[in-house]
């Protein structure tokens, strides 16, 4: 067969198409009706049989193979697929394998793999060499046509590709965990790359195969891997930059991305280097963090749409080319060698996967032999083994007479790989137990099943409130909405069967990953809402999991330093360009007297000018130099150059002379001065051994002496570096900034994901000892993570204050578009104009890209601004302002003591405090709180814009906690006399703000998942009484009407209901069930947030006995 298909060089034409010459006339348009057939059987084929993939692909490839039989006797049919055999089949590689192997790399975890890269190279190297060796042997000795050794070996090759798509599919259904995924798909990328390679040099280099020896595909390969990977880098960082283009629409995005996939593939493989590494290295660059929120879904359906076409239309495709050749070729030997072939290439995959067993085992905890016999039949071959195959016969020296055969193989071994290698996955991961849901899995899931139960059943008592749904039965939507999961038998294994409990440790495992899983949600979740930068949080969740393979390992906030490299030799590179800085201090001579010489002398050292002369000076002496170190210009000119080289010396003898005339012994005491005046002492030596030599020509010794000399005279550049020391100062300021910035932006995102798994550790495991160990190790995380947050702030407040400013306009920003896009949802803004409004607030975020990096704190009267009770009103600031004072407090100093009594209240400036104290009482009675004994310290870091003391001085009662200096600390002192006369001056409203404050940070510290999706923020409260305190003292009575009322939190104090008498300790939340409550504590503090509209309470109606809405005052006393 000779067509275009088979090559496409120059002057290689067709004059026989399958048989029957081409001596028609062609007729356009057969072929794209063909293109759609194809399309329209394989989505008919995936819609009838949607569980088998191979049955599709093996019935288009069949039915390939029929159209191409029936183009081999008709000319009818043979103008159809006359287009396809006239197309170069590297055409169709480039068609077809951009998109195909981009989508197999972003599927890819990179940071799994950046832990595994030596085992993912070893496993590659290992497949690939075994392949090329044992299926290259076994194609020599049973092959019974006529292949020479380069055809062989190329075939070998070709069929040592292990497709990334569908090797890993099948480990996926059977829950196998995605590192040993990544590994394969890493092994098979590295073996699909280093092919491609091959394939490529082989390729670019057949014109001058006679000259081609094994030192040029050596550098050839190098050259490849290296430029590609560069290129692929890239092309990633502009495919990200396009994606999270805020002003960018979905289907825009789309298009650019795939274009830029295709765009980078063509431009590499132009450049005559490897587009199949490019794309990887593109995949591999891209994560989660690079699209905007859902834009990774629909591109990812939109790839997967793409490559499921590719794979039908070029499984048929060769089906069709096999159908065109000669069916004489097809014999009784041909099944007999697939078979052979087939035996050979899983016993190549057992014995690869036999080889890096102690890699795998040493990767993770959890691989053992079993997952080895699964993985030993992941040698799936596809669309990349068909692709390269027609290359096997372009590229060899003696061409064999049935090419249609090489397609042939590879394609039948596919097929049979793709149906029984998966069979035989699943079927040994049943056999062997691998499917089986762990029994600490199992208890995970029946909580999760248990938490979405009780919703559903909070959201049938709410709605039997609604007087419209009285007439629905209830029994009914109870029973129908009742989840009734049971995990089938299979899986579940016979010992966990017999097993009633796991241990502590093996749920505290399980836990375990659960939480990791959570942080990883936590950080993606404050990227997408501008929390926490992309930087930040790819880092996070990169050491998340990095760290998520140790076994019993909870990753801190010191693991994360540690993962980051931190910032040391930054701090250490700058003290030293410190010490190299060249400082000119006029003090250290001021002229006395009317000596003229030497205030002239003065005037002359001390200006800019004499400084720029001695750099003019250096920088003249490039040229004499670079004549002096060239061997024939430097014979040419001898006598020049030591006429230039006295006239140089001179200069410098001059310039030194000047100095030593008036700093004197000081002249010494500057690196600089000391260093040029070396220089200095060698030039003159330099220009007497000159003299000597030509006094003395037969002395070698001091020949090469001096030519030494000569060399060092490049020493006299070495000044000029004092020109780039403040530069180089200002970047590595920059650069200490941005990192510390970064720092604490991870470190605060760190926070927030603590905070959110310990929202949800109730879910993780009912067991109560799993729950405390659980919340202990996530509280002293948050504990270290907060005081490192201290510590950045105190080591450069100006970066983080700018950080913090920059972060809290994004979230204003962030929010305001949230209320736009239910503006107009609900058709209150139009379409147009919410359009606009969108642009102009995304334009705002875009603009924080060049916000300072550095922002100098206020003033200590401007932090009174930041105190939220005093709302910002020019008549309490100026009030407080009068009575403020400025304290200061040096490391180790301790502010105030557990169990003593008040002074006032401190607004921490700068610096960060450790309080220490006892599990918090909450101003309940001893009698009710004999029930929450527990001798655990608490620990919590206060750092800028915390206020210490607020609670103690409200009620008078001494203090419980001691406040400790971690670092140096300046704050704001309000004493509590002033504090008093301030609640007296602007009675009521002042001290119930301060219980509102202290109502609301109480009830989101421990009840934020509740509050979730309520808006009370204390602006709000106080101007739309959104949420308000009131205030029980002992034995006072309060009707609760859950009409108004959504929550109603106990703050402070207990109270109990009034009809069951059971008790609420502070801090909880009130059952609806609950009807009227009665203090049992001298003084309680009830948080309610209004379920309707805000409304103006009467305070008469809800309690009985005095109190209001503002009646702290009274209560206290």
């Amino acid at each position: 067969m000779n067509s275009t298909f088979w090559w496409a060089g120059s002057g290689h034409t067709a004059d026989l198409l399958c048989g029957r010459s081409a001596d028609y006339t062609f007729v356009h348009g057969y072929f794209p009706m063909l293109v759609c057939f194809i399309t329209v059987l394989g989505g008919f084929l995936r819609s009838f049989i949607k569980n088998s993939e191979v049955i599709v692909l093996a019935v288009l490839s069949l039915t390939g193979f029929v159209i191409g039989h029936l183009a081999y006797s008709f000319i009818q049919m043979h103008q159809v697929v006359y287009t396809l055999l006239r197309t170069p089949s590297f055409s169709l590689y480039c068609y077809v394998s951009p998109l195909i192997i981009f989508m197999a790399a972003l599927d890819v975890d990179f940071y799994i793999l950046k832990n595994v890269l030596w085992q993912v190279l070893l496993t590659g190297f290992i497949s690939f060499s075994m392949a090329f060796i044992i299926v290259g042997y076994v194609v020599i000795k049973f092959n019974k046509a006529s292949w020479d050794l380069q055809c062989c070996l190329l075939f070998s090759m070709t069929l040592g590709i292990i497709d990334p798509i569908h090797s890993v599919n099948t480990l996926k259904t059977i829950g196998i965990s995605k590192m040993y995924t990544d590994i394969i798909r890493g092994e098979s990328m590295i073996i699909c790359g280093v092919t491609s390679i091959f394939f490529g040099i082989l390729r670019n280099n057949l014109v001058h195969m006679f000259v081609f020896r094994e030192f040029h595909v050596l550098l050839d390969f190098i050259f490849h891997i290296f430029g590609s990977i560069l290129v692929g880098y890239w092309s990633a960082r502009i495919i990200q930059f396009i994606l999270t283009d805020l002003f960018s629409n979905t289907l825009t995005s789309i298009i650019l991305c795939v274009s830029m996939v295709y765009m980078t593939f063509y431009i590499v493989e132009f450049l005559k280097l490897s587009g199949m590494v490019a794309l990887i290295t593109v995949g591999l660059n891209l994560d989660s963090l690079s699209f905007k929120p859902r834009m990774e879904i629909i591109i990812t359906k939109f790839l997967i749409m793409f490559t499921t076409v590719f794979q039908q239309l070029i499984y048929t495709f060769f089906g069709i080319v096999i159908g065109c050749g000669e069916n004489n070729y097809f014999k009784f030997n041909t099944l007999n060698f697939t078979l052979v072939l087939f035996i050979t290439m899983n016993f190549v995959r057992l014995l690869t996967i036999v080889l890096v067993s102690p890699i795998l085992m040493r990767s993770s905890y959890e691989y053992n032999w079993r997952w080895g016999v699964v993985i030993a039949w992941s040698g799936i071959k596809g669309v990349f083994n068909l692709l390269l195959a027609p290359d096997i016969y372009n590229l060899s020296d003696k061409k064999v007479e049935s090419p249609e055969m090489i397609i042939f193989y590879v394609q039948v071994l596919s097929l049979m790989t793709m149906g029984i290698n998966s069979y035989m996955m699943i079927h040994l991961a049943r056999t062997l137990g691998l499917c089986v849901i762990s029994l600490p899995r199992q208890m995970a899931m029946q909580n999760a099943i248990d938490h979405i139960q009780e919703i559903i059943q909070n959201t049938i008592t709410l709605f039997k409130t609604e007087k419209i749904l009285t007439n629905v039965n209830w029994s009914l939507v109870e029973e129908k909405s009742k989840i009734k999961y049971r995990i089938s038998f299979h899986h579940i294994s016979t010992g966990e069967k017999e097993q009633e409990s796991p241990t502590d440790e093996v749920l505290i495992e399980e836990a375990r990953l659960h939480v990791a899983i959570i942080q990883m949600s936590s950080f993606e979740k404050q990227c997408q809402d501008g929390i926490l930068d992309t930087e930040a949080a790819r880092i996070l969740i990169g050491a998340t999991k990095s760290y998520c393979p140790i076994q019993g390992k909870f990753m801190s906030i010191y693991d994360v330093s540690t993962y980051v490299k931190a910032r040391s030799w930054l701090i250490k590179f700058k003290k030293i360009l410190a010490l190299l800085e060249y400082h000119k201090d006029t003090g250290y001579f001021i002229p006395y007297g009317n000596n003229k010489f030497l205030i002239f002398i003065y005037h002359i050292v001390f200006s800019e000018e004499f400084d720029y002369a001695g750099h003019i000076v250096s920088l003249m002496y490039i040229y004499p130099l670079i004549i002096h170190l060239t061997s024939v210009p430097r014979k040419l000119n001898e006598t020049s150059l030591i006429l230039v080289n006295y006239y140089f010396i001179l200069l410098y003898v001059l310039q030194s002379a000047l100095k030593i005339i008036i700093l004197k012994r000081k002249y010494f005491h500057q690196h600089w001065n000391t260093l040029e005046f070396c220089i200095l002492i060698i030039g003159i030596i330099d220009s007497f051994c000159v003299y000597f030599v030509k006094l003395r020509p037969e002395n070698l010794v001091l020949i090469q002496f001096t030519i030494i000399l000569g060399y060092i005279r490049i020493f006299r550049f070495i000044p000029l570096f004092k020109l780039l020391i403040p530069t180089l100062i200002n970047i590595v300021d920059v650069q200490i900034k941005r990192r510390l910035s970064l720092m604490y932006s991870i470190t605060k995102g760190y926070v927030k994901s603590q905070e959110d798994a310990k929202f949800l550790i109730k879910q993780i495991s009912s067991r109560e000892s799993i729950y405390q160990k659980l919340y202990e190790i996530l509280e002293t995380n948050k504990r270290d993570a907060i005081k490192e947050l201290g510590l950045i702030e105190h080591e450069d407040r100006d970066v983080v204050i700018a950080l913090k400013t920059r972060q809290a306009i994004q979230t204003v920003i962030a929010k305001s578009l949230k209320h736009l896009a239910f503006l107009c949802s609900r058709g209150i803004i139009d379409k147009h104009e919410g359009i606009e409004m969108n642009k102009v607030l995304l334009s705002k975020i875009k603009a924080l890209n060049n916000f300072p990096m550095s922002i100098p704190p206020p003033t200590p009267d401007k932090y009174l601004h930041n105190i939220v009770w005093l709302e910002n009103k020019d008549v309490l600031i100026e009030f407080f302002k009068e009575r403020a004072k400025l304290a200061y407090f040096d490391y180790g100093d301790v502010i105030c003591k557990e169990g003593e009594m008040p002074q006032g209240i401190y607004l921490i400036i700068s610096g960060m405090a450790i309080l220490h104290s006892s599990p918090p009482t909450f101003g309940i009675d001893s009698v009710h709180r004999m029930t929450r004994q527990s001798q655990t310290l608490f620990t919590e870091y206060c750092t800028c814009g915390d206020i210490i003391g607020e609670l103690s001085c409200l009620l008078k009662r001494e203090i419980e906690y001691t406040a400790i200096c971690e670092t140096i600390l300046q704050a704001c002192f309000i004493s509590l006399e002033d504090l008093y006369e301030g609640f007296d001056v602007f009675w009521p409203s002042l001290e119930y703000k301060i219980w509102l404050k202290l109502a609301l940070s109480t009830a989101y510290q421990y009840f934020e998942s509740a509050l979730v999706d309520e808006d009370i923020t204390f602006q709000r409260c106080v101007a739309l009484n959104v949420a308000y305190v009131e205030t029980l003292s002992s034995c006072n009575e309060m009707t609760l009407d859950w009409a108004t009322m959504k929550f109603v939190i106990v703050v402070y104090g207990s109270v109990m209901d009034t009809k069951t008498e059971a008790p609420f300790l502070a801090p909880c939340i009130l059952s609806k069930t609950c009807e009227q409550v009665q203090g049992t504590s001298d003084l309680s503090k009830l948080l309610i947030i209004q379920a309707t509209e805000p409304v103006k309470v009467s305070s008469d109606s809800k309690i009985t006995g005095k109190g209001s809405p503002f009646s702290g005052r009274k209560s206290i006393g």
